[in-house]
């Protein structure tokens, strides 16, 4: 069965990354909007419970403006947390027993905050009712996709119960494991790092004034990243096999290695919602386009949590890709186009491996704990923190605001 509607994209997944990327190509940001289809295996909008997450992001300076363009961000701002100081630490094991070696004060350095930390489950539901108002989206969902199909004039997918939709442009935004690009024969370069990451939420007693702690152990970062209220989320990295360990202990076990680990620096701390662990590794296709085929976040790049940045190139993506296709459909381009698809490919995947390749270097640099190799990295931390320019250069590389930006990020009209 064919489909008898026509749409200009066709986006595979519809998480954060594939939400957004409807918004940025079909409301009212492109001067043209395209229709819009998302398609997804999971619950339907209208249906889907949106319950809390272990998880939270870290939104840069020029992720928040994007989202504010879009419409979204208003439904975010009184729940998003802004990062009113950052610390960093060579830290032990013993919680109580690391000072900061460099420190960040964000308002009196940088003006305003580089970033807010937003739980994943406020960021969904706002994406959610944005999606729902914009005309130009359908969003199907329970629908699961059997095979795609991309020829020489157009790009289709045919779902599992036999229906078959066309468009000249699919975007993957299905995840590190994406469908869409294994279809399209796309190979992954990719290492694992031997690490898991696990995220919560905690309640603690005491306020952390907007205060946000990375503190580099031997075993990775544990970081401690503000909320609204006296919450905050957890990052805490461990080697593989102790993070099994842990996740196999009772609750009350498990609380009791965390507070070694967070220290009594804010009281009193219990769990806000439950935990979760994933393996981390490193993953980046060794193209970001196929034939008629744009992949967006994950299904581009999966990199380390370190700087938490993951979500925020995946939004890179979505604006430059939305550029680039607003400015050919206006010139009455082909947006399936190999000249669209070049011009998106060749914007975002030198940021992309640059990111990837300081997370990746900054992780061995602090997981490592050689002593000629932590006199160095101690001496690095104290030499930027008494150097208030160098401080500003990196404040400036976390907030997103450096290099070619998407017009969606500087907040200008498409």
């Amino acid at each position: 069965m064919s489909s008898q509607q026509p749409y200009d994209a066709i986006i595979i997944g519809g998480g954060l990354a594939g939400l957004t990327c409807g918004l940025a190509l079909s409301g009212d940001y492109l001067s043209i909007p395209l229709k819009t289809l998302i398609v997804d295996a999971g619950p339907d909008l209208g249906s889907r419970t949106v319950t809390a997450d272990a998880r939270g992001s870290a939104i840069t300076k020029s992720s928040c403006t994007m989202l504010q363009t879009l419409g979204v961000w208003p439904a975010v701002a009184d729940q998003a947390q802004a990062f009113e100081k950052i610390i960093v630490t060579d830290g032990k094991t013993e919680a109580g027993t690391r000072p900061a070696l460099l420190s960040f004060l964000e308002a009196g350095e940088t003006g305003s905050a580089s970033a807010w930390m937003v739980e994943n489950a406020t960021l969904l539901s706002a994406l959610i009712e944005q999606v729902q108002q914009t005309e130009q989206i359908t969003f199907m969902g329970d629908t699961a996709v059997d095979t795609f199909d991309f020829n020489a004039s157009s790009a289709s997918i045919t779902t599992k119960d036999g229906r078959t939709f066309t468009a000249p442009l699919i975007i993957a935004a299905d995840g590190r494991n994406s469908r869409a690009r294994q279809a399209a024969n796309i190979e992954t370069v990719q290492w694992d790092y031997d690490q898991s990451g696990i995220a919560m939420t905690v309640h603690h007693e005491l306020p952390h004034y907007g205060r946000a702690e990375e503190h580099f152990r031997k075993a990775g970062p544990f970081a401690i990243l503000p909320l609204t209220g006296n919450r905050s989320s957890i990052v805490w990295t461990e080697q593989t096999k102790y993070a099994e360990q842990l996740m196999q202990l009772p609750e009350a076990e498990f609380l009791d290695q965390f507070k070694q680990r967070f220290g009594t620096h804010l009281g009193d701390v219990r769990l806000a919602t439950g935990y979760a662990a994933w393996p981390l590794s490193v993953q980046i296709a060794k193209t970001f386009i196929g034939h008629r085929l744009a992949l967006i976040g994950d299904a581009a790049h999966v990199i380390h949590p370190i700087a938490g940045l993951g979500f925020n190139l995946g939004l890179r993506d979505i604006a430059a890709l939305s550029e680039c296709l607003g400015d050919h459909v206006r010139r009455g381009l082909d947006p399936g186009g190999q000249n669209c698809l070049m011009a998106y490919e060749a914007w975002r995947r030198a940021d992309t491996i640059m990111v990837a390749a300081a997370c990746d270097g900054l992780n061995r640099l602090f997981s490592n704990s050689a002593a000629p190799v932590a006199g160095l990295r101690q001496a690095g931390l104290k030499l930027v923190d008494r150097l208030p320019p160098l401080k500003a250069f990196f404040m400036d590389q976390a907030a997103g605001t450096t290099g070619r930006q998407p017009r969606l990020m500087r907040g200008e009209p498409d």
